[in-house]
């Protein structure tokens, strides 16, 4: 049964919450010392398309926790970089999102993806659908438990992390007159799905044709305007097609926005207006948290919101 709005609401009043201390910079690409990711196994460079670009790798945390009898239930970390970099997958938050998810029994994929320079969009979510295929394809190797993946990312990295939950099933995308293949035909596991079951974003560009929503015009050409090879202006039915909230509908599968309401890059009524459409929609075991103090991945990885993401996981996986 969906929960009513006012049921939805309260999840946002349980998980408001002020840190103190600023946290590590969840930013793709450097997070200074080391981070030393606590698993019992790591699988790096496993190339998910079969072509040996660098792009097109990731990696695989195994958690130290013993295996559960149906194995591990898998989270898909993306870094973020303005869609720029094509190989952070082991520079982005596996001192707090990774290793936090690792602790709490979940398998982690951090992938690397094209970036802007490399190919125009779809091409960045047709990569990310092929990991979710790959998973699936490599389950019994890994001891994943399929019955349950779930995505997560920062910035841009939540963007398509977004998208990908968000656009469930959607294998050619229409808006007006322009219609896309986000789902791709990458990698040997084209039969597979790319479905996944949850979604935690931090800080993501949701609404791709409203940045100026905080009513600070932006520059162009922008980092979205670069990832598209054209502005918005004239191309809007593209640029529904790049935005996670056009996807939203009362089948979306649970998301979780965590936002923070200082952030200067992404400002926070993007995630505002996510959580808008989610309530909207009623979609069911949608949460969101505004960190007061939060900025753009600072004073947002506190240990309580950390605990916070793993809550929403495990009540997605027993719903």
């Amino acid at each position: 049964m969906k929960p009513t709005v006012k049921k939805v609401i309260a999840c946002v009043a349980l998980t408001l919450s002020i840190s103190a201390n600023a946290q590590n910079f969840g930013f793709g690409g450097f997070q200074m010392p080391e981070i030393k990711v606590e698993c019992s196994e790591k699988f790096i460079d496993q190339n998910y398309v079969g072509d040996e670009q660098v792009y097109h790798n990731l990696d695989v945390y195994i958690p130290k926790t013993a295996k559960p009898a149906d194995g591990y239930p898998v989270v898909v970390h993306i870094y973020g970089s303005a869609w720029f970099s094509n190989s952070s997958k082991g520079m982005a938050d596996l001192g707090t999102i990774v290793n936090e998810l690792l602790k709490a029994g979940y398998a982690v994929v951090c992938p690397n993806h094209r970036s802007s320079m490399d190919a125009k969009y779809p091409a960045q979510i047709q990569d990310i659908k092929a990991v979710v295929r790959w998973i699936r394809g490599n389950a019994e190797k890994y001891h994943f438990d399929t019955n349950f993946i779930g995505t997560s990312g920062f910035s841009s990295g939540a963007h398509l992390a977004s998208l990908c939950a968000a656009s469930n099933g959607v294998k050619t995308a229409k808006s007006g007159e322009v219609e896309m293949d986000i789902e791709g035909s990458l990698g040997q596991y084209t039969n597979e799905s790319s479905a996944v079951n949850a979604c935690c974003e931090w800080s993501g560009p949701i609404d791709l044709m409203n940045m100026d929503c905080d009513g600070i015009k932006k520059n162009h050409p922008a980092p979205e305007d670069n990832l598209m090879g054209f502005e918005f202006v004239g191309h809007e039915d593209a640029f529904n097609l790049l935005s996670p909230i056009y996807f939203i509908n009362e089948t979306t599968v649970p998301i979780f926005v965590n936002h923070g309401l200082k952030d200067n890059v992404v400002p926070s009524c993007q995630g505002q207006e996510f959580w808008n459409a989610l309530v909207e929609a009623k979609v069911a075991g949608a949460c969101a948290h505004f960190e007061a103090e939060g900025g753009h991945g600072f004073n947002m990885y506190s240990e309580g919101n950390l605990a916070e993401m793993v809550k929403f996981f495990n009540r997605a996986r027993n719903k």
